[in-house]
């Protein structure tokens, strides 16, 4: 699919959502179900598969998967239409920022009641605990340029960055909050160049010895591929973009057990993992469906997790 086609794709997907009901599902959940969106790229649509086998273990009803929602606010209209009432993964800073219209907030703790209360309040919808990942952007080097300079945070960068070409996100240079004037005033140093690009293209760049430091997102399985260093952000640039599951009122209140199993995935993946379940669909070019099967019976469906009375686990 090309590029004009796949922004096709995406504009006949957002009309679709607007009108009434995406088609084969018959109006959502007023006939009955669980019906989780997905997403349009690898990580999402693992973690929707982790779901759905999750709610087809524990619960006597086959799910749905809408897949291929490119977009946070896609997916938020998905869930408000009634064509889905369980959003695979959202993140604190989207949300927070997108559907919730509020400030980027850089306390993790703090942004995650903000979304909690928030959803609950305005859209009737549980935002359950992390998994324990995020997928946050993230400066990173490669291991030997690591090394070589004992580069553990972006702050120590700034002994080398005069002489550093960085590649970036399009989008970022012009992004509010957290962009690149942020990043100015921040750390409070510059790199010797700096190359917006496709967020896709910064790993292969770095690589490839052509950038000496890129900005990309933290749980992309290229970083293990790639063997490649994240760097902490040491001054909290970056707003928290913890992944967690959410689930309507309404298909909570019609399946009850559905609580538990979605508190059963609370800190079930780590950063590393995510990575790592990111490399083996992407590089071994194992369908997603497949990779999350795996991790779910690797793990025997969080059998021997117990949720406690307030809402977690131990």
């Amino acid at each position: 699919m090309n590029k004009i086609q796949k922004i096709a794709a995406l504009f006949m997907t957002a009309i679709v959502l607007s009108s009434c009901s995406l088609p084969g599902l018959g109006g959502g959940f007023n006939e009955e179900g669980i019906t989780i969106t997905g997403g349009s790229n690898t990580e999402s649509q693992i973690v929707g598969y982790i779901i759905e086998g999750m709610v087809e273990h524990y619960i006597d009803i086959d799910a749905q998967i809408i897949n291929n929602l490119g977009s946070s606010s896609l997916n938020h209209q998905a869930l408000i239409g009634g064509d889905a009432n369980v959003a695979a993964i959202k993140y604190t800073g989207t949300s927070l920022t997108g559907e919730l219209g509020q400030s980027p907030v850089t306390d993790p703790e703090k942004a995650l009641n903000l979304v909690v209360d928030g959803f609950a309040a305005e859209f009737e919808q549980k935002w359950f605990p992390t998994y324990g990942f995020a997928n946050t952007y993230a400066f990173m080097v490669t291991k030997e340029l690591a090394d070589e300079h004992n580069l553990v945070t972006i702050s120590d960068l700034e002994k080398i960055a005069g002489e550093l070409d960085a590649g970036v996100d399009n989008s970022w240079i012009e992004r509010k909050g957290d962009g690149y004037d942020a990043f100015l005033k921040t750390y409070d140093f510059d790199f010797k160049r700096v190359y917006p690009m496709q967020i896709g293209l910064v790993y292969n760049a770095l690589q490839a010895e052509e950038m000496d430091v890129v900005l990309g997102y933290s749980t992309d399985g290229r970083i293990k591929s790639y063997d490649l260093i994240v760097l902490e952000d040491d001054k909290q640039l970056f707003p928290p973009y913890d992944a967690s599951p959410l689930a309507t009122f309404e298909v909570l209140e019609a399946y009850p057990e559905l609580n538990e199993v979605l508190l059963k995935l609370q800190s079930s993946i780590t950063n590393e993992k995510m990575q790592e379940l990111n490399f083996i669909s992407d590089n071994n070019l194992i369908e997603p469906k497949v990779v999350a099967d795996d991790f779910l019976k690797e793990n025997n469906y969080f059998e021997t997790v117990e949720v406690n009375e307030e809402g977690g686990t131990q």
